[in-house]
């Protein structure tokens, strides 16, 4: 008679299988997907990956330690984005950013937080109003400490934050697809002293706003603050077609 085995085991046992309560749960990880789609957006919003320019595929597999199709299926979700161009046969290079693609994008976002701001001041927690308040006074501090990029992650993580306390992930998820084109026209934009500090005065004007719950106030403060950010980015972008032009 030959020994059960462990399949045999399992399935003809009566007990059922009791999980360990102290068996610690495992961490949820991104994906390589993911992960890919995250490191690439990030090249491309801070310029390593320049506009116009033939994404090199080769170079950036072995740069992020991946084959060809987490790589090819990262650039389609980029492409949904807006940062990246699929051309048939040709690969794939970065989308250029005009003044067109400002004007079309920043009212639209400027209306999905205008209404995240409105649902967030009547569902934030006590927990998530703290931890917007946190972020702030990091933010402030970056500014004070003239610190730009750090200044800017907290500025986009407050942001994101608004969105989740509205509660609404059909909201959450049209914010995301225009995201990373907005964050893209940030960078390019020059954050001028007078801009920066006016920047930072909006940020106070929305936490007094959460903090009252003042629903219809915070609307109209988000979507002036990304009009001023919208009229910005488009100096920017004008700039560098007048050099171009005249180069």
């Amino acid at each position: 008679m030959t020994a059960p085995t462990d399949l045999e085991l399992v399935t003809t046992t009566d007990q059922p299988v009791e999980a360990d309560a102290d068996r610690p749960e495992p961490v949820a990880r991104p994906s390589l997907h993911e992960e890919a789609v995250g490191r690439l957006r990030d090249m491309i919003v801070q310029g390593t990956l320049a506009p116009g320019s033939r994404v090199p595929e080769r170079v950036l597999c072995e740069r992020l330690g991946i084959s060809r199709t987490p790589l090819r299926e990262a650039l389609k979700v980029l492409a949904i984005e807006g940062l990246v161009e699929l051309n048939l046969n040709r690969g794939a290079t970065i989308a250029r950013l005009t003044v067109a693609d400002v004007d079309e994008v920043f009212p639209v976002m400027g209306a999905i937080e205008a209404l995240s701001g409105e649902l967030a001041c009547a569902r934030i927690t006590e927990e998530q109003l703290a931890e917007i308040r946190a972020l702030h006074y990091q933010m402030v501090l970056h500014y004070h400490r003239q610190e730009l990029p750090q200044y800017f992650a907290l500025n986009q993580q407050i942001h994101q934050c608004i969105q989740e306390a509205a509660g609404n992930p059909t909201l959450s998820s049209v914010y995301r697809s225009l995201t990373g084109r907005i964050r893209r026209a940030r960078y390019l934009a020059n954050m001028t002293p007078k801009r920066w500090s006016q920047a930072v005065s909006e940020h106070e004007a929305i936490l007094k706003a959460l903090e009252d719950r003042d629903g219809s106030r915070l609307a109209r403060i988000l979507r002036e603050h990304l009009h001023n950010k919208c009229e910005t980015v488009k100096e920017a972008l004008m700039a560098e077609e007048d050099i171009a032009e005249t180069g």
